[in-house]
């Protein structure tokens, strides 16, 4: 079965310096047929102007990844981590008993975008803990990317759940298939470009749920970079 979710259906909010774009509940927006999927609770998009971003804000029992597409994302926790992400990099924050953290905007001048994505752990209470990775475009190229797992397996970060997310850069002629073991969900969110899922045509911010499918089959692409959810129910 296939649910398509348009992206000018999302939530929006625009305060100023921030313009999102909610892909399930969040905040003020709220939505009862889209309450998560599975694990999967939160997939924002959001653009930060130059200087600007989230002050410091807690967080506890969740598994927080971010996802930058174009600018730099400066990041600080109560760990004691800081960094700053650009393109390709994902970070994974493991929110466990507790920990408070910052996102801004790094850049005086440039704009930030970035998806931040929120799954839901099966363990709570654990310590918190940071990774983050890189994946070059070339490695998402014509086919899937493991980018987190619930192992850490091929280079990818890990997450605490049961699920895999997997990233795509797919250009005219190219297509990518993922199988979906008996009992498994998978949701497709589609950065930018177009594609086709499952015989479901696709555009920029375009997401498909997919439920009682063998498989997530991506075709007729067109600049696309993709991500691809695989999770339990």
């Amino acid at each position: 079965m296939l649910q398509i979710r348009h992206s000018e259906e999302r939530g929006a909010a625009n305060h100023g310096w921030l313009n999102s774009h909610h892909s399930f509940s969040f905040g003020s927006y709220h939505d009862p047929l889209h309450m998560g999927f599975g694990p999967l609770l939160v997939i924002n998009e959001d653009r930060v102007t130059p200087g600007q971003g989230f002050g410091t804000h807690g967080h506890r029992d969740m598994e927080i990844i971010s996802y930058v597409l174009d600018g730099a994302l400066e990041h600080k926790d109560s760990m004691g981590t800081g960094s700053v992400l650009h393109y390709g990099d994902v970070q994974r924050m493991s929110a466990g008993s507790g920990v408070r953290h910052s996102e801004f905007n790094h850049s005086a001048t440039d704009g930030l975008h970035f998806l931040q994505i929120w799954i839901q752990p099966n363990v709570t209470g654990i310590a918190p803990s940071y990774e983050e990775k890189h994946f070059t475009p070339e490695s998402k190229r014509g086919k899937l990317r493991l980018i987190a797992s619930s192992d850490g397996r091929q280079g990818s970060v890990l997450i605490h759940q049961d699920a895999a997310i997997y990233a795509s850069i797919l250009q005219e002629g190219e297509q990518a298939e993922h199988a979906l073991d008996e009992g498994r969900i998978a949701y497709v969110h589609l950065i930018r470009g177009s594609l086709v899922v499952n015989g479901t045509p696709l555009k920029a911010g375009d997401a498909l749920k997919l439920t009682q499918e063998a498989a997530v089959t991506l075709t007729q692409a067109e600049d696309a970079e993709v991500l691809v959810f695989d999770l339990p129910r």
